[in-house]
């Protein structure tokens, strides 16, 4: 299975994923904020990226995804961005620079599962 890190600031969020996706077979690390995510990244090349839109500023988020993306070491681990803002939009350029999918808080676990499977 595949090794997933998660960077997501709202510790119920991250213990409930981490739980259900360790219960699928995969192994869990984290990270609370988007400079520490990236920093994971680098250190731990997961084989995916759950990743949420805000945490330490509006598009910490996006800042990661793109930062992933120039990064050579990185930037072909697959990225699935999540937020709770249901009015929330990112630009089509945004989208293309290393986003994979893009998920709605709160999160269908199962649409999780099949989005990983996927990538």
């Amino acid at each position: 299975m595949a090794k997933i890190l998660i960077v997501d600031d709202d510790p119920d969020f991250t213990d409930i994923t981490r739980i259900v996706l360790e219960k699928a077979g995969h192994t869990i690390i984290n990270a609370t904020s988007g400079d520490k995510g990236f920093k994971r990244a680098l250190e731990e090349k997961p084989d995916l990226v759950v990743l949420d839109v805000i945490m330490d500023s509006v598009l910490d988020g996006v800042s990661v995804s793109q930062r992933m993306h120039d990064e050579p070491e990185t930037k072909d681990i697959p990225i699935i961005m999540v937020t709770a803002y249901s009015q929330f939009y990112l630009p089509e350029d945004i989208l293309a620079s290393g986003i994979d999918a893009f998920l709605q808080k709160p999160l269908d676990l199962s649409r999780l599962l099949k989005a990983i499977e996927q990538l």
